[in-house]
């Protein structure tokens, strides 16, 4: 007797792309609730249990929590972001700033080979912004300043995945810039990894640009051991 295959995996998985598709659009903004469950089960048209499992296959990868009694909320945009906010949560900011040397020395020597004059315009105006927001003491645009031109060195690299990471670890390293800035003594201004990067980046000079980011993290990680 010949058994028929069951259709549920692959329903599943398909429901669970559908998810995963809203919350990337942003159609479920991040720290929302999503709509109830009668809602998801009528407007998918899938039964109760196949909606579960595809619930918990996205809590599972971090994009959603799901808080009984209360809702489903979501958490991060990305599996790779849900990872990211385990990680700041689960390990030290030294463990934090080793990931950041082996990401940060690969984005700048790819970007000294492949960024584009208006990449390098745009890294010199976020490095204006940074300063400005330090200087008027307002941390969290310093922050954003600071995290958003790492992102775009990122971009001019040109490496979709490496760009990708940095996206999703948004989050993470500037929460930890503002952890580092709270504690005093703190340099928020450092040319290593950012001017002298860009000068690297300009000048096509991928030893320079890797020279100075290992400096400036080197730095930071004897400064957070003390």
């Amino acid at each position: 007797m010949s058994l028929t295959p069951s259709h549920r995996p692959a329903l599943t998985e398909e429901v669970t792309d559908k998810l995963r598709g809203m919350i990337h659009s942003g159609e479920w903004p991040l720290q929302q609730k999503i709509p109830p469950e009668h809602e998801l089960m009528a407007s998918l048209g899938v039964s109760r249990g196949t909606l579960r499992e595809a619930v918990k296959a996205l809590a599972h990868g971090g994009m959603l929590e799901v808080r009984r009694g209360d809702g489903t909320y979501v958490r991060a945009t990305s599996e790779i972001s849900g990872a990211a906010q385990r990680m700041y949560r689960d390990h030290t900011q030294l463990h934090i700033l080793e990931v950041r040397i082996g990401l940060d020395t690969q984005a700048a020597r790819l970007a000294a080979r492949n960024a584009t004059p208006a990449h390098i315009t745009a890294m010199r105006s976020l490095l204006e912004a940074r300063r400005k927001a330090w200087a008027a003491e307002d941390y969290p645009a310093w922050a954003r300043a600071d995290w958003d031109f790492h992102v775009l060195v990122a971009q001019a690299s040109g490496n979709p995945l490496l760009h990708e990471l940095y996206v999703s670890f948004g989050s993470v390293f500037h929460a930890d810039l503002l952890r580092q800035q709270r504690r005093g003594g703190f340099d928020g201004l450092p040319d290593e990894g950012h001017g002298e990067l860009v000068d690297a980046i300009a000048a096509r000079d991928e030893a320079a640009a890797v020279d100075s980011v290992q400096r400036n993290l080197s730095s930071c990680a004897q400064w957070i051991a003390q």
